[in-house]
């Protein structure tokens, strides 16, 4: 890959209003802060891969613990071995609304010569009995209650007369049938859970099972947002000129909540490099990890060069060879990673799904979060040729993806997003994509 050496001029930090254009300290050609040059300097139009790998290689897995209520689990990852400290279920007990009865003593049953035994008692789900059915005696018995002593099986009551001092039998039952043993699910001293698994509804319910009521899980992972750009409004209050709403704030920490994280800044910044600067490092203190969207190109408002290099951030790449999402920069301030995306809300999102999720999971010890792929094809095709690496919204279904007004593919347009579950994968230098044409897509 290329690499764009940072360049230190007089032995003295540099940044944009010192003598630098804006441009020129975009592109690389300035110092970006002075640490950049002497750590290697950065890379420029890295790939997608490259990027992440970047990325990765500066985000840390989260160690810390905390427990959580059990109806709180859900959706975390558990930092400890589960084991069952009892037999589940603790007691023998009837799958079937019957009799609990001994197998000898109905081996001949039949309709037309029923074997006649006497109950000796009921027991219910929840209930417990000391009697022991003894020869020639049956125990009315409920679906989930224990059976008793004595006992071999459990004939359906709809193979008896529902007698209820005595009972005829009509068919016979083999020994143990309809007969769950104890520690039939979970056996005292296994580990039921591993440490690092994804919770969700059923180990919720398995926990439960096992009498827990607090789990110890991985804390979440903290990320902070800021938004750039002096045109941006709150929704909710009047629209001045030149005004648009700010939706990359709130469609990110929309995603960012579905994905379990904990957001501990939301912001939006003015287009002051000194201000942004400020909060990124305020930031670093209660983040894992500081997302950024806005002020990534080249124009006299692209703060995000400047506000990264006087907080002294290390520039670890700018400019990703995709579309959209291309100017992208990647960096690290005390540790802490910095994804700088685009303003372009469709650009935002896709690299949203592609760097950020995988930088999720790894801190997260969630590889779920990861983003998933598979082919489909593409039943209507693709009309315009992908000189770079293209990524397009898309509907996956039953193994064919289409897409969804192809005339709104723009970066700036949000909308045709709404329904999709995928992004399309075009690889660079491919032509136009034929209808019926297999692709690859990025499930989301």
């Amino acid at each position: 890959m290329d690499i764009a050496g940072e360049h230190e001029e007089d032995g003295r930090k540099m940044r944009a209003g010192d003598g630098v254009t804006e441009r020129e300290f975009a592109e690389g050609r300035a110092d970006g802060g002075g640490e950049t040059a002497r750590q290697g300097g950065a890379a420029d139009r890295v790939s997608l891969e490259e990027a992440a790998g970047f990325l990765l290689a500066h985000c840390q897995v989260i160690r810390e613990m905390e427990s959580v209520p059990l109806l709180d689990c859900a959706g975390r990852v558990l930092a400890e071995d589960v084991r069952a400290g009892f037999d589940n279920p603790p007691f023998d007990r009837s799958p079937v609304d019957g009799y609990a009865v001994r197998s000898a003593d109905i081996a001949q049953a039949s309709r037309e010569n029923p074997a006649v035994l006497q109950v000796i008692g009921e027991v219910d789900a929840g209930g417990w009995s000391e009697d022991e059915v003894g020869p020639g005696q049956a125990m009315r018995i409920m679906t989930g209650a224990p059976i008793p002593r004595g006992a071999d099986c459990c004939v359906y009551q709809e193979q008896t007369d529902y007698g209820e001092e005595q009972v005829q039998v009509y068919k016979p039952c083999d020994p143990w049938k309809n007969y769950c043993f104890k520690g039939e699910d979970i056996e005292a001293g296994a580990v039921v859970l591993r440490e690092g698994t994804a919770l969700t509804y059923v180990e919720t319910g398995i926990l439960a099972g096992l009498g827990r009521e607090k789990v110890k899980v991985y804390r979440r992972t903290r990320v902070a947002v800021f938004a750039s750009g002096d045109e941006l409004a709150e929704p909710g209050t009047e629209l001045a000129p030149g005004k648009i709403y700010d939706n990359n704030l709130y469609f990110l920490a929309a995603r960012l909540r579905e994905l379990e994280v904990e957001i501990t800044v939301l912001e939006r910044v003015p287009d002051r490099p000194e201000v942004m600067a400020k909060r990124l490092v305020e930031a670093c203190g209660q983040a894992d990890l500081i997302i950024t969207t806005g002020g990534v190109s080249v124009g006299k408002k692209d703060i995000m060069h400047e506000a990264l290099a006087l907080c002294g951030a290390q520039r670890l790449f700018w400019k990703i060879r995709m579309k959209p999402g291309m100017p992208t920069i990647g960096s690290v301030l005390d540790g802490t990673p910095v994804v700088s995306l685009s303003g372009n809300p469709f650009g935002a999102l896709a690299d949203c799904e592609l760097l950020v999720r995988p930088m999720l999971a790894k801190a997260g010890h969630n590889p779920a979060l990861n983003p998933g792929s598979c082919l489909a094809v593409m039943p209507q095709g693709f009309p315009k040729a992908s000189p770079s690496r293209r990524f397009l919204r898309g509907i996956c279904e039953n193994g064919q993806v289409r897409i969804p007004e192809v005339k709104k593919h723009a970066s700036g347009i949000l909308s045709s997003m709404s329904g999709c579950n995928c992004l399309v994968d075009i690889p660079a230098g491919t032509e136009a994509v034929e209808p019926g044409e297999e692709v690859r897509v990025i499930l989301l």
